[in-house]
This record gives structure tokens, sequence and C-alpha cells, in this order.
């Protein structure tokens, strides 16, 4: 991450291949050129996604480098999807770099050398090798050993929550149509109890059949506790006066596997927020970074999912820029343009650090006090979303320094790091 472009470039001498490869699901295309941009291959080398094109692309690029006498490779793509992610285990494990470049790049330098919007299999290596030979390209990171673990398992649970969020809201739905008096009965619908009758009575018409005594034993039944006879009448009386629509086999059977399922997210939720607990603390200093006012788990779990090993970054201003809260603007000229956050980054993080810093603010004076200063000051105070993304930046930085240091966060030395030019 410390790599700037002038360190890039150098990496690209006279005697560098330079592959430029556009990665597809099933196959992948590639072209050659060396570093004043000339191309080497004759035509378009394509393999496929498996372990034995991989096999065949290595003694292409063998092939290449003993004809023309290159000693290095550098091979380039686009990031996309997770097509890529194998195809970078391989070149990894034969000891050849692999590079990704920005597929905003790519689509804006596209037409630089034919001047038209064309996007092509055929083309794109070629755009991706230039943007390789100039130095406009990353270094690409996959984590390994724990923090691969968080990542994996973070995905899984953001997989996870949009199907359960999913069934409730067709659970509710259910429930509006065939029994809306259900949510007068319960401030959460999804109670255990109410779950264990909405399984085996959904419909008002199997509330009555069953009475309230046939209620209380499905809840006996199931050793469910915090609901007795006087919820089971309240029910009853709901179902006698509900305005819902007759349902039959077909919305039973349905309020069945949506009620199933959204148990069986419910449990694999609870599994995984038990793995990543567990995972997380195998992080070096994350007990630090969990004793500060204001910080929990899923904040912990959402940065270093994202981040990865905090070891790689010399600078939080790199953390700061790869979640997209870099402040940018435009200006030309007369003309000055308003600050924003680039929003170019990993949106997930993005999204932790801003819930992290509206926790901030609500359990933390010290960070509490740094969203008054940037809201009240008299010169130049921020708005208050612009506030809330500047103590987003500050707790990238505190969340740095402890994870890389194992300090502990002192409130006090925290507030006077704010320069206020009014109180000199």
């Amino acid at each position: 991450m410390n790599l700037t472009q002038n360190d890039r470039l150098k990496q690209v001498t006279s005697e560098t291949l330079i592959v430029g490869v556009d990665v597809g699901s099933q196959t992948h295309f590639c072209r050659a050129f060396d570093w004043r941009g000339l191309e080497l291959s004759r035509r378009v080398f394509k393999f496929s996604n498996t372990g034995m094109g991989f096999l065949t692309f290595l003694r292409w690029t063998e092939e290449l480098m003993n004809k023309t006498e290159m000693k290095t490779v550098i091979v380039g793509c686009e990031p996309t999807g997770c097509y890529w992610l194998t195809f970078q285990k391989f070149l990894q494990d034969h000891d050849i770099q692999l590079v990704t470049v920005n597929p905003f790049a790519v689509n804006r330098s596209k037409e630089l050398d034919d001047n038209s919007p064309e996007k092509s299999d055929l083309k794109d290596p070629k755009t991706i090798a230039l943007l390789v030979k100039d130095g406009r390209y990353s270094t690409s990171y996959l984590p390994s050993g724990v923090y691969a673990e968080i990542r994996e398992a973070s995905v899984c649970r953001d997989q996870l929550m949009k199907q359960h969020v999913r069934l409730s809201n067709q659970i509710q739905g259910w429930l509006q149509k065939f029994f809306p008096e259900y949510f007068e009965c319960y401030a959460a619908w999804d109670s255990t109890s109410g779950l264990m009758l909405l399984k085996e009575a959904p419909l008002p018409q199997d509330i009555l059949r069953i009475g309230a005594g046939g209620i209380n034993q499905i809840w006996r039944d199931a050793k469910v506790r915090g609901a007795g006879i006087k919820r089971a009448q309240t029910l009853v009386e709901a179902a006698q006066n509900s305005v819902g629509l007759e349902g039959g086999e077909a919305a039973r059977l349905e309020i069945w596997i949506l009620i199933n399922d959204y148990i069986l997210k419910a449990e694999q939720l609870r599994r995984l927020d038990e793995y990543l607990e567990e995972k997380v603390k195998e992080v070096p200093n994350v007990e630090k970074l969990l004793a500060i006012k204001g910080v929990g788990m899923s904040t912990v779990i959402g940065f270093i999912a994202e981040v990865g090993d905090i070891g790689r970054f010399t600078d939080p201003k790199q953390i700061q820029k790869l979640a997209g809260l870099e402040i940018v603007k435009k200006s030309s000229g007369k003309k000055k343009g308003q600050p924003r956050i680039s929003k170019r980054g990993r949106r997930k993080l993005r999204r932790t650090m801003y819930e992290s810093a509206r926790a901030l603010m609500n359990w933390n004076p010290a960070f509490q006090d740094v969203f008054l200063y940037y809201r009240n000051r008299q010169k130049n105070p921020l708005g208050g979303m612009q506030a809330k993304i500047a103590v987003a930046c500050k707790a990238i930085r505190v969340f740095y320094v402890v994870l890389q240091t194992g300090c502990d966060f002192d409130e006090e030395k925290f507030r006077k790091d704010i320069v206020r030019p009014e109180a000199a």
C-alpha cells in the first residue's frame, strides 16, 4: 500500500514483459507488450479458467519471454467478480506478480488508441496492459490466515442478513393480507410464541378452531416461556374480528415455508456471529479497540473484514482512501468546487465507519466533543453530514493507531489533538 506511481514505474523496465488479461467466467484473453507499449504477441491468446488453462498461459508466457529475452513479467487484470481469484492464486504459487487496474480507468482510457467506444475481449487486454505500463495499477491483496477467515465469514453474514430481512418482509406481508390483527397482539411479530403459533395455526380460522386452550398447549409443547392463557385469549378475540382474506392450504403452506426459512436463517446468523466473535479475538490488539466506549463487536468485525492486516498500511489516510472517504473537489480557474467524499473504494467499509461514527457520537464523550467542534467552529463550520464524515475519518485514525501500536485510547489526548485556531 506504500508504492507511489514512481515506484510502480520503476518496476517496469526494458526487460519486463507486460501481459494484460481480460478475465472471464470461463475464458480469459491476454496480450503481451514491452515497456514502450509495442505489442510482442502476434495475436490475442485465450485460455480457459481451469488448471490446465493456467498451465497453458504459463507456457505461453515463458516461450514469449525466451523469444524476446525478457527477464521479468507483470500480469495485469481487472478485479471483476470472483473469476480472477483462482488465477491470482496460481500466479502467486508460481512467483509471478499480478497487479490490478481500476475498471473505471479501463472504461475511460479505452478510446485513447482508436477513438472508438468499443469494448471487447480482444481490445481490453491491450488497454489493461498499457495502464500497467504507465504505472496506473495497484498491487493485489488477498487476505490470508485469520483475516481471510473473517472476510469470508463476514461476506457470508451479509448475504444471510439480506435473506433474513427479505423473509421478514415476506412474512409481514403475508400477515397483513391474511391476519392483520396479529400485529396488535405482538409488539415484536417474530417473538418465539408468535412463530410457534404461525407454524401450527397461522390463519384466523385455525386459531378459532383450536381455541385458547389449543394455543396454550402449542406453547407448552414447545416449552415457550412468557406466554400463557391471557395472550391466547387475546389472539382468539383478534381472530374473531379479523378482516383478513380467507386463506386456504396454499396460504398455510406458504407461511410454513417462510417461517421455517426465517428460523433457519436466524440460527445460521447466530452461529456465524459466534464464529466471527471467536476469530476476531485472534487479531493482535483487538481487545484495545473493543475497550473504546462506543466501539462494538460488529464495528470491529466489519473494519477488520474490509481492511485486513493493518500492518500493510503506513498511514491512516490510505485506509480513508480505501473506504472512499477521501476529500476531493473539482476546481478550474475561478471556479472552486465544493469538497465532497470520493466514494471510490470499499463501500462496506465506508458504511461501517459511518455507522461507527454515529455510535461513537452517541456513547463516547470525546467523539461528541469532536462532532460539536466541527459543527460550531467559527471558521468553516461543517454541516451535519460533513461533521459525521469528519468523525468517521477521526475514527479511522484511532483504529489504525490502536491496532498498529496496541496503545490505549486516551480521551483527553484525543481532545487536545483538535486544532482550534480561534483559541490561539
